[in-house]
């Protein structure tokens, strides 16, 4: 049996008045009723894309900069612009994707303002990392828990992971386990649905109320003018590093991505608080301290190593995102503005979750983070084994032992966790929960 999700609209916004420029860092919302949903303009063609389901849409200027400069002047395609507002009705419909071009203008005065310029601003006086402010933080429906987190005014940890099968799925519980045993901050865990089990994405709401933390699902249909990929672990890598800019609501400030296959041990508030420097995002390098994997470290020599220029190849494991300096300092359009062009080769980007940011560390600078944040048995010394903050099951060229033996023999802590995780699942809900909310989806797709 299957049920509609949601239906896209995809666009794009030019200046007209200068030359029909892409207004790329633009921010719209698209509003029916209590649903909303936002978006940054991207570089290429101007391009946006936002959820919708069938009905009456409002498409609008973001509070804040955007609707601060800029005007919508004009619209072509399904819509209808309203003078007096300057927002736009959309009716959906239909189940074909709904397309529309905007026209978007500078105020009156505006001419020598920028929106990245202003937004720097914003970012300056609030530095805060918190994504639990303004608009979004009005209307989200999260997942509650009994487990007796208590949000008050400590600031939310968000983490983003991916998994596709069941034995991913099962680690990503796992992941979930060690996050929260060991932090007192409540938990936000971000998951992109495009390849979860309909059965995994049945227990979430189980688990969640379980452990006492929220869960939202994310998904982004892939641009169509964007190179596509064709194996669904390359897709995935993709997400990971692609759409970082507009996955998230806007309200978001700052993300740690970590493996489901990881264990953590340390409290990640501790990467929320970290200074990047101006970086936009955070990586772990890969550990030079085991001799025997020397032959394996591909960065050391050839291409990489001439690239890097004494740099550090950075693992995409475990990563830190500042999603206000991310879009600031366009990343997102960088990324993706190299990924096309390194695409057209099929020997290009082998890892290309981790080979494009490493590539780019020139152009969108990678703040190290220290070594004991990500530890793998791998590349790692097992000396270096008893700082570790997080561990990470990363498979081995040489013994190619299975993973769930390498969790098992590796990190203790894997089995208690995996046995509560099945016990709360075998459990199921209970009749008198008191869980109210359910997971939400923020999705594009």
């Amino acid at each position: 049996e299957y049920t509609l999700g949601y239906l896209v609209i995809e666009g794009h916004s030019h200046d007209p008045l200068r030359y029909n420029n892409p207004t790329k860092g633009l921010q719209y919302d698209l509003v029916s009723g209590d649903k909303r949903h936002d978006t940054i303009v991207m570089a290429n063609l101007g391009y946006f894309q936002l959820k919708a389901g069938p009905g009456v849409w409002r498409l609008s200027l973001r509070e804040g900069p955007s609707r601060d400069i800029y005007r919508i002047t004009g619209v072509e395609g399904p819509g209808d612009l309203d003078a007096a507002t300057g927002d736009v009705t959309i009716a959906v419909g239909d189940l074909t994707t709904t397309f529309i071009t905007v026209d978007a203008t500078k105020k009156p005065g505006m001419q020598d303002r920028s929106i990245s310029t202003e937004n720097e601003k914003i970012k300056t006086d609030d530095p805060a990392a918190s994504g639990d402010s303004g608009i979004w933080s009005s209307i989200k429906n999260f997942v509650g828990g009994e487990g007796g987190r208590v949000s008050g005014t400590n600031e939310t940890i968000h983490i983003f992971s991916v998994a596709s099968g069941h034995l991913y799925e099962r680690m990503l519980g796992v992941m979930m386990q060690s996050v929260l045993a060991h932090t007192k901050n409540p938990v936000k865990f971000w998951f992109l649905k495009n390849y979860l089990s309909p059965k995994f994405i049945n227990s979430i709401p189980t688990l969640a109320s379980a452990l006492g933390c929220e869960v939202e699902f994310v998904q982004y249909q892939w641009p169509s003018w964007l190179t596509a990929q064709t194996e669904k672990q390359r897709i995935i890598w993709g997400y990971k590093i692609l759409f970082l800019d507009v996955l998230f609501p806007m309200s978001l400030k700052k993300i740690i991505f970590v493996d489901a296959d990881q264990i953590v041990r340390a409290d990640m508030k501790e990467l929320v608080d970290l200074d990047l420097q101006g970086a936009p995002y955070g990586y772990t390098p890969f550990c030079d301290d085991r001799p025997e994997m020397d032959g394996f470290r591909f960065w050391k020599q050839g291409y990489w190593r001439n690239h890097l220029m004494g740099r550090a190849y950075h693992i995409s494991a475990l990563y830190v995102v500042d999603l206000q300096r991310f879009r600031l300092m366009s990343a997102g359009d960088r990324l993706r503005g190299q990924y096309q062009g390194l695409s057209q080769d099929p020997n290009s980007l082998a890892n290309l979750d981790q080979d494009l940011p490493n590539n780019m560390i020139h152009q969108v600078p990678i703040k190290s983070l220290p070594q004991e944040w990500l530890w793998c048995e791998t590349w790692c010394s097992d000396a270096s084994k008893q700082t570790a903050k997080t561990i990470d099951l990363c498979n081995n060229p040489l013994t190619k032992e299975p993973k769930l033996d390498r969790a098992m023999r590796i990190a203790p802590e894997w089995r208690q966790y995996d046995r509560k995780q099945k016990e709360i699942l075998e459990k199921g809900p209970t009749p008198t929960s008191k869980q109210k909310k359910k997971v939400d989806s923020h999705s594009e797709l």
